[in-house]
């Protein structure tokens, strides 16, 4: 008789969390690449347990590694300045959208 340790936990936010072993075949790779990632602080896991975000990184930096011939830092560094652009064009859209100092605010109440 063989038993099988679940391969995904709900945390309790209701996000998937995922093994190092579910996540090393998803990403195509071994369970030490992804401890040696977790070691150098490319990713986070969540105790033993990765979000899919986590492996999506994985899978990202395995890419650049193969495709472009990135060492790990390299890649590493590609998605945290990928991530940050991201985040900036995010502020900024914000920023755009809200009125410009000095303009009057549409008035919402009846005359």
């Amino acid at each position: 008789m063989s038993f099988s340790l679940s391969k995904t936990v709900v945390s309790p936010t209701g996000d998937q969390l995922y093994t190092f072993e579910y996540a090393a075949s998803i990403a195509e790779t071994s369970i030490t690449v992804i401890e040696v990632y977790v070691k150098l602080g490319i990713i986070e896991p969540i105790g033993d347990l990765l979000h899919s975000c986590e492996i999506a990184r994985i899978a990202q930096i395995q890419r650049l590694r193969q495709d472009l011939g990135l060492n790990l830092v390299g890649a590493a560094m590609v998605l945290d300045m990928a991530q940050e652009i991201a985040q900036l064009r995010a502020q900024l859209k914000a920023h755009q959208s809200r009125p410009e100092d000095g303009a009057h605010p549409r008035r919402t109440d009846a005359l």
